[in-house]
């Protein structure tokens, strides 16, 4: 039994391993941190990319949207948090935030500018769906992030990347919160930057426990203590970001059982025999 066990054991841990085909330690690191940073050509695909979004938000077109998240290089900075965090570099997620900072408000900005120009100022279904983030927003970020930073390690990128670009939507909500600064609509504005809040926060943390089961190299700290301190601060972020979350998807599960009981009153309670029929001759 005991052999069976371990035999078990053996293949799922085969199977499942993250070492087989990953990339050296070292690789891994610097991959990962020079994509942190926004100069040059990476700067203008971000603002390229912000301009292709706002107008399939401004359009309602889906495949302009998911173009968008293809181009745009977000993903960069906030790998290199979570990194950071995983290897004690705080130096690393200095430049990661700091770089972060830059794009979203270039993002915001760009945006704004751009609802400001458009002769079309009707919300659509595309940009309305960026405003009420619930906790499968959550759930898509960390999966989403686990998958992201696992391709990030391998030899093979991969095509894992640009999927969590698509999955997760970084870009969208940025050029909502946009959308809502050029309206004037702080509603849409706080739930859109909220939605992209979520989305960074939990691919961080996602990033972070992938490196530190790969066990990539830590910078030690002197201080015991400080180290403690700052995986208090992670954690406190991660309950501060899931909470308000929890409660929007209690409002929208809410809301849906309740059409869904009014609906099925209203087709129950409300069917008349012949009701066409009379309407017909009425008319």
């Amino acid at each position: 039994m005991k052999q069976l066990f371990m035999s078990i054991k053996n293949f799922l841990a085969d199977r499942f391993s993250l070492h087989e085909d990953s990339a050296h330690d070292t690789e891994i690191i610097d991959s990962i941190s020079r994509n942190v940073e926004f100069k040059g050509s990476n700067l203008w695909s971000l603002i390229f990319a912000i301009f292709i979004a706002s107008i399939g938000l401004n359009v309602n077109s889906t495949a302009v949207i998911i173009g968008a998240m293809l181009i745009s290089p977000l993903m960069g900075p906030i790998m290199g948090v979570g990194l950071g965090m995983g290897i004690n570099d705080i130096e690393l997620i200095r430049r990661a935030l700091k770089n972060l900072l830059i794009a979203v408000i270039i993002s915001v900005s760009v945006s704004a500018f751009y609802f400001m120009v458009t002769p079309l100022h009707e919300a659509q279904s595309e940009l309305l769906a960026r405003t009420t983030p619930s906790i499968w927003d959550v759930l898509i970020a960390i999966f989403g992030g686990l998958a992201g930073i696992m391709s990030g390690t391998r030899k093979e990128k991969g095509n894992a990347i640009p999927g969590v670009a698509i999955a997760t939507a970084l870009m969208p909500p940025l050029c909502t919160a946009g959308f809502g600064i050029a309206t004037g609509n702080w509603y849409y504005f706080l739930g859109a930057f909220y939605l992209f809040f979520i989305n960074s926060v939990f691919i961080c943390i996602s990033s972070y426990l992938i490196v530190r089961y790969m066990k990539l190299p830590k910078k030690a700290f002197e201080d015991k203590k400080r180290e403690q301190r700052v995986m208090r601060y992670i954690l406190s972020v991660i309950i501060i970001t899931a909470l308000p979350s929890i409660y929007l998807t209690y409002k929208i599960v809410d809301k849906s059982i309740f059409e869904s009981n009014a609906n099925s009153f209203v087709k129950n309670e409300f069917h008349f025999k012949n009701t066409i029929a009379q309407i017909a001759l009425l008319g």
